[in-house]
């Protein structure tokens, strides 16, 4: 079993299979995310997202492609993060969101509150 950020050891969790690593993805405006996104690993996204935007980036795009499921404690960790970037002026961008998360957004009505991009690359470039 693996925790949420790409590239770090193994933890078991019965309930997950996630990536893990501390360390803050390169660039450091885009953190990507693997697995599954639940209320065993939300905490530590939130911490990451909030060591992200500390510096106030204008952009932050969180990965999604290696995401297969989010429930609601990972929903609500993505909205902080967009409104946090929102009090100061910054842009929240989710990039590559899968076909298994998508009806999770929609079901949530979120794929409109959200800006997505179909990869990174897109994002990062768009104006």
């Amino acid at each position: 079993m693996r925790d949420f950020l790409a590239g770090s050891p193994a933890r078991d969790t019965p309930s997950s299979r996630l990536l893990t690593n501390m360390s803050l993805p390169s660039p450091r405006n885009v953190l990507p995310l693997e697995g599954q996104i639940d209320l065993n690993v939300s905490a530590k996204v939130a911490e990451s997202l909030a060591q992200l935007i500390k510096d106030k980036p204008a952009r932050l795009v969180v990965d999604l492609s290696g995401v297969n499921y989010i429930d609601s404690s990972g929903l609500a960790v993505l909205i902080n993060g967009m409104r946090d970037m929102e009090d100061y002026g910054g842009i929240f961008i989710l990039a590559g969101v899968r076909d298994e998360v998508r009806p999770i957004l929609e079901t949530a009505r979120l794929e409109n509150f959200f800006l997505i991009f179909p990869s990174v690359d897109e994002a990062l470039a768009a104006p």
